[in-house]
């Protein structure tokens, strides 16, 4: 079978965008454990099929597959490029509204040059729902303090003083740490001043990314909360800088998308 697709990425994260329509008897899990492998398929931090809404106020709806084949709720990242592919397609203009398994989220365009956007989405009100955790974790040492929130998915933020760690081992041991029964992502947190955090991602059903949207919000609501920063606030990634601002109770992400390559897959 001939699985048309686009590539894009959000500040690195990189994703396949699908019509539903193109895929409508595949096994999708599966489909997406191949298609996203980075040696044997296209390659990709996950994979989006897109469906055209049917709501009046909605653009269009996505489905996000892991490279493991799982379902999250969301990523931000990935919703920008989902954006930005409904734009190319004539579908949306400078306002996009897509609902995704967290809801439906408002993105605006900012700036744009060809197939490059900047976008300004609304990622809602972040829920923290314990400010100090602390794990017991089998092999890591170091920091294991977290702050658990939800943005829309499950994050964890581990606040560190570096990343002179093996801050994968121990990403990959919390986000199966029995605490969270679903798995979780995970950040590590290095407070920079009282306006910026640097921080390093581990992604539920991913692995390391060199950026992550939802990882960046639950970041700086985490450090919000514990009052290492104040209002907006620059979330310094591998990617690059994210920015973020609060408006009352919302948080709003500011960041690029990129549509880079459009292609077929024989799966």
């Amino acid at each position: 079978m001939i699985i048309p697709f686009t590539k894009a990425h959000g500040a690195k994260n990189d994703f396949l965008l699908t019509w539903d329509t193109d895929v409508p008897s595949v096994d999708l899990p599966p489909a997406a454990r191949i298609i996203c492998d980075r040696h044997t398929g296209v390659g990709a931090d996950g994979w989006l099929i897109i469906s055209k809404s049917t709501q009046a106020d909605v653009h269009g709806t996505i489905r996000l597959f892991n490279p493991d084949g799982t379902e999250p709720e969301i990523s931000g990242n990935g919703t920008r490029c989902a954006a930005a592919f409904l734009i190319e397609a004539g579908l949306a203009e400078r306002e996009v509204r897509i609902m995704t398994g967290a809801g439906v989220k408002h993105l605006r365009v900012i700036e744009r040059n060809g197939w490059r956007y900047g976008f300004e989405m609304n990622m809602g009100r972040p829920s923290i729902e314990t400010q100090h955790v602390r794990f017991s974790l089998p092999l890591s040492t170091g920091p294991q303090e977290c702050t658990i929130v939800n943005v829309g998915n499950p994050q964890c933020a581990v606040f560190v003083d570096n990343f002179d760690f093996d801050w994968r081992k121990m990403g990959a041991e919390i986000e199966s740490h029995e605490y969270f029964p679903k798995h979780t992502n995970v950040s590590f947190v290095k407070v920079m001043d009282d306006h910026t955090i640097d921080v390093r991602f581990f992604e539920r059903g991913v692995g390391e990314t060199m950026s992550s949207g939802t990882g960046s919000t639950g970041a700086a609501a985490a450090a919000l909360a514990r009052g290492e920063v104040t209002a907006n606030v620059r979330i310094l990634t591998a990617a690059g800088p994210l920015m973020l601002r609060r408006d009352g109770a919302n948080l709003y992400l500011i960041g690029p998308a990129e549509i880079v390559a459009k292609g077929e897959f024989a799966l």
